[in-house]
């Protein structure tokens, strides 16, 4: 027993006569660890005023330099399409979406009803010349008909000279002597209406020649026929431009089309901009021509450069149906928006839609026009 302690007892007081040498280098440790963080909390407590200068001098450096706006979106050139004339759709070509090209057929209008115009209005053509023609014949018979009449006043007076000879040596009863006499007076009655046939007769052949080369009645049918043939043209609807057709849910086969009533919209891709509303107290130095960038919620990847091509004439609520009224003077003031037209000056490697939300940042040191 006494040699086992003998030998285990070194082991136990060898470890025992280690513990004093550990703890200075515990204790070097534990110092070592206190001076770091000693110096971690000066490092941090330098680093954090510095900081906040130095985001505070960027701020200070920075401001007045440009004015953003999240309150803008893309705008394009919207044409409404409508129908020059009224009838029964009988074609339609063209649904929501769909890309056109400045002059292709949207839809197509019975024809029928403007065809039978257009028949009416030939037919209006020819009477109108015959009836110009008849004019030209009765005025040219008005002079046979003075003529004649002319030649019956000569008889009826030799008739009656006759009679007033026999009359004064007593050959003749009073009834042939007033019978020649009412002969003459009849006689002049007509050369009197067939020269006021004459007169009308030369008068309407006058009119027909007011116009150079063209009757009045005639010009009058052929304006018609120009109408009907328009209208007719009219029933097949073209894209008056290039774009995407929108809003064409409600262009059927068989509907009936109202002259004038917007069918569908065609939102033109030959222009985008960007209608950017900032606040009135963004506009103090702001002026058109300037430059812009030009961000998407649609496309993050993207920017875009523009410039200020106008400033708007009046802010948002000015113009809205129903503008604000303060006459009784118990309102809350608001800041104003102005809408501000930002013209984009690249090519978007996406699609602009109409509407898209954009965020608008407009450089008020650069120069303007």
């Amino acid at each position: 027993m006494d040699m086992l302690k003998s030998k285990d007892m070194p082991e136990q007081y060898g470890d025992a006569d280690l513990l004093p040498d550990e703890e200075p280098d515990r204790a070097d440790d534990g110092a070592a660890a206190k001076a770091k963080r000693r110096w971690g909390r000066w490092i941090v407590m330098a680093i954090v005023p510095l900081a906040l200068i130095a985001l505070g001098g960027y701020f200070w450096l920075t401001r007045g330099q440009s004015v953003s706006t999240d309150n803008a979106y893309v705008q394009q050139d919207r044409v409404s399409v409508a129908a020059e004339v009224g009838g029964r759709i009988i074609e339609v070509n063209v649904s929501s979406n769909d890309t056109v090209k400045e002059g292709d057929i949207l839809f197509r209008i019975d024809p029928a009803p403007f065809e039978i115009a257009l028949a009416q209005a030939n037919a209006s053509i020819a009477g109108a010349e015959v009836q110009v023609q008849a004019l030209r014949t009765s005025a040219a018979g008005s002079g046979v008909d003075i003529a004649a009449a002319r030649e019956d006043i000569a008889f009826s007076q030799a008739t009656f000279e006759r009679q007033k000879a026999l009359m004064q040596r007593g050959f003749t009863t009073k009834a042939d002597y007033e019978a020649a006499q009412h002969a003459v007076e009849q006689a002049r009655e007509r050369l009197r209406q067939a020269q006021a046939d004459a007169a009308e007769a030369q008068s309407l052949a006058a009119n027909a020649r007011s116009m150079p080369g063209e009757n009045p009645a005639i010009a009058a049918a052929r304006v018609q026929r120009e109408q009907a043939e328009l209208n007719l043209s009219r029933t097949i609807v073209r894209a008056p431009t290039s774009g995407r057709v929108a809003q064409a849910d409600r262009l059927q086969v068989g509907q009936m089309m109202v002259s004038g009533l917007p069918a569908l919209t065609i939102v033109a891709d030959r222009k985008s901009w960007v209608e950017a509303n900032f606040k009135e107290t963004d506009l103090a130095n702001m002026q058109v021509g300037q430059s812009a960038e030009i961000t998407f919620d649609a496309y993050p990847d993207i920017r875009l450069k523009g410039h200020v091509e106008s400033i708007g004439a009046g802010t948002g609520s000015e113009f809205s149906v129903l503008p604000a009224q303060n006459a009784t003077g118990n309102w809350v003031k608001v800041t104003q928006r102005v809408p501000v037209r930002i013209a984009i000056d690249e090519q978007s490697p996406r699609p602009l839609i109409a509407g898209l939300s954009t965020e608008v940042t407009v450089d008020i040191r650069s120069k303007g026009q």
